[in-house]
């Protein structure tokens, strides 16, 4: 297949226009970025071509040509922090939710998904696992991993995990359920204040990325979990202490970090738009990943609903749990990439870079996805300058979930 005359996003994070080859489900072909793009600066390069850039038709057995003019291409979203849509959560713990997770987010151009379990009873957790572990392909999203948000995290700043079912860092624990999972754990987050966190950290480092969540650590605290090996804060601002002039806490220690990324939740509701554009300001968009944290009543209409066992209301964008805790969003990850631009002013190039490659990279799965370049899946979206999806490709074929 060809897709002619785009916008192509590429891997330096600019915008090119030019054709794309896809053979056997990955690109073989890509427009190169002008040298000013990979200096940083921010350009569309050339006028769109009336005759295909693709040498005469090369890597298109299929003989299929889109013509992509006018549209923007960019790489299928990577959603490395959410629960569950459609009626469908991670922690139910069976294949159809799977199912119904993955066909979804492919429906609204996310290829690529991490989702994350709650806190929940430890042989409820063990299950869930090895479902993933397990699951089989059956088109949608392709299943890149697991974020695992608890239960090693504080009571004090639970949020809308389960209180009773918390415990302290367990390294033993862990390894069964990465057993369980056939190695799918990307994740990990901890309370670094927690007994046990940082031996915890020392020895699960190497094997995935720990995240500092669900906190009531100070600056000092969590600065030394950063040294120990800690690399990324979970939905930043969210269930830690705010910053401080005086007491900079968690966002503090993340911000000083040079090699710690950090998520945000864009959706309207968790972050005020002026907080978004400052956190961007201060930390630079390459250290950003934008999540969506989407429980199951995404893609459904206002109601109550469940988000690890506790009860949930939704009311637009906003879920809470009865006591009025925000439990989650429902906002999936390309409408908390429109709210950054849209809302927040941030640039495209750097919305899509923190929704694609950099979450790609955070979870080292950036070899396979998360750019438009040769050699990798072609996992894509086709865009109008509105920024509607006009089409989601998942492997060089178009979706119809």
């Amino acid at each position: 297949m060809i897709i002619k005359n785009a916008r192509v996003f590429t891997e330096d994070n600019c915008f090119v226009y030019g054709d794309v080859a896809v053979e056997d489900g990955r690109f073989t072909e890509v427009p190169q970025a002008a040298d000013n793009c990979k200096d940083g600066n921010k350009c569309t390069r050339g006028k769109a071509p009336e005759e295909s850039s693709v040498k005469n038709n090369e890597g298109n057995s299929d003989g299929k040509i889109l013509n992509a003019s006018g549209l923007i291409m960019i790489p299928g979203l990577v959603d490395i922090h959410f629960h569950g849509c459609r009626g469908a959560d991670m922690c139910d713990g069976t294949t159809e939710a799977l199912d119904v997770i993955t066909a979804y987010e492919a429906s609204v151009g996310v290829t690529s998904v991490c989702p994350a379990t709650m806190t929940i009873p430890q042989d409820e957790l063990l299950c869930v696992m090895k479902n993933a572990g397990d699951y089989t392909y059956h088109g949608g999203a392709h299943l890149v991993g697991i974020n695992m948000e608890g239960p090693f995290i504080s009571p004090s700043k639970k949020g809308a995990q389960a209180a009773e079912n918390i415990m302290q860092c367990d390294y033993e624990y862990f390894r069964q359920l990465q057993d369980a999972a056939s190695g799918l754990i990307k994740l990990v987050d901890i309370a670094p204040e927690e007994p046990g966190a940082f031996e915890f950290i020392n020895k699960a480092k190497d094997e995935v990325v720990i995240s500092i969540a669900h906190t009531a650590a100070d600056y000092d605290t969590a600065k030394k979990a950063i040294e120990h090996g800690a690399s990324h804060a979970t939905h930043l601002y969210n269930a830690m202490p705010p910053l401080h002039h005086r007491n900079p806490g968690v966002i503090g220690a993340v911000r000083d970090s040079q090699k710690c990324h950090a998520e945000l939740i864009c959706d309207g509701v968790h972050i005020h738009p002026s907080v978004i554009r400052a956190t961007f300001a201060m930390f630079g968009a390459e250290r950003m990943i934008l999540i969506s944290d989407s429980m199951r009543a995404t893609g459904l209409e206002d109601g109550e609903y469940t988000l690890g066992g506790q009860p949930v209301t939704v009311r637009g964008n906003l879920a809470t749990l009865h006591d009025g805790t925000i439990a989650g969003s429902a906002t999936n990850l390309m409408d908390c990439m429109r709210f950054a631009v849209k809302q927040a002013g941030i640039p495209l190039e750097d919305a899509i870079m923190c929704a694609t490659a950099n979450p790609a990279k955070e979870i080292n799965i950036f070899d396979e996805t998360g750019s438009i370049s040769v050699g990798k899946k072609a996992d894509f979206v086709l865009l109008n300058d509105a920024l509607d999806i006009i089409g989601v490709y998942i492997d060089g074929k178009e979706t119809t979930c």
